[in-house]
């Protein structure tokens, strides 16, 4: 397995761009996503379980925007033994590149059968087609797509699951009161010097996402996917301003 290395994009005083998923964020991502996300090792486990109650035989599976694919191995871990097709797609060819040669490391992370029933892609999960999903995954993902794009994103990954078929949605969110906005932002912060961040990091890192990363409270995401066609979605992960929902698509009467 390949040594974890330390995310220090952001240590050093330096003129701050946007945040992009490159080669230098994709060899710290495992390292950054993890001190970053309070609770993301616990969203990845449940991702996996998830999808081994909602995966139905010969149906896809669709990580999208699936990074080095954490979210992508959990579920077929879960899904060793079941018959289904795994799509791994990402935007971002460093990624993708990285979590290709982490395929090919020894020992490999999954047995030789189940890497068959994978695919990984490099993408845009907007324009690119699916189809008989029984499980989708947006893992801190859509936060990262333009607001005026998610309406029709969500709209056909909802046409492409069959009844019954869930998608997973994990965003940094917003709260409607400034209060607990302001709150619960402070306390991520403090989470993060926990993790070993300094405030200089804290606070560059912070202007690198400002314009890219673009949250939405709890209610928007509600009323978008029940809107897309879910019928019924709710949060069943929170701490501080991180959150996951599971929808569900209407299984046909």
């Amino acid at each position: 397995m390949r040594e974890t290395r330390k995310d220090k994009i952001y240590a050093n005083t330096q003129t701050i761009s946007d945040f992009v998923f490159d080669e230098k964020v994709a060899a710290v991502f495992t390292d950054m996503i993890n001190r970053s996300v309070p609770g993301y090792a616990t969203i990845i486990s449940m991702i996996g379980m998830l999808a081994q109650r909602y995966c139905t035989a010969g149906s896809n599976i669709y990580d999208l925007g699936c990074s080095l694919g954490a979210a992508t191995l959990a579920m077929a871990q879960h899904l060793e033994d079941q018959d289904f097709t795994l799509y791994a797609i990402d935007n971002s060819p460093a990624m993708i590149s990285q979590f290709n040669a982490a395929l090919n490391a020894v020992p490999p992370p999954l047995p030789a059968a189940t890497n068959e029933r994978l695919h990984i892609l490099c993408d845009d999960i907007i324009t690119m087609p699916m189809q008989n999903a029984s499980v989708v995954v947006l893992n801190f993902t859509l936060q990262f797509i333009a607001p005026e794009q998610r309406d029709a994103l969500l709209e056909k990954i909802c046409s492409s699951l069959n009844p019954g078929g869930i998608l997973v949605l994990s965003e940094k969110i917003l709260f409607p009161q400034a209060e607990l906005n302001d709150l619960f932002i402070d306390m991520y912060h403090q989470f993060k010097q926990v993790q070993g961040y300094s405030q200089l990091e804290i606070s560059q890192k912070r202007a690198a996402l400002e314009k890219v990363l673009l949250p939405e409270t709890i209610d928007a995401h509600k009323r978008r996917l029940l809107k897309a066609g879910f019928e019924s979605c709710d949060v069943w992960f929170q701490c501080f301003n991180f959150a996951s929902l599971v929808a569900v698509k209407k299984i046909s009467a």
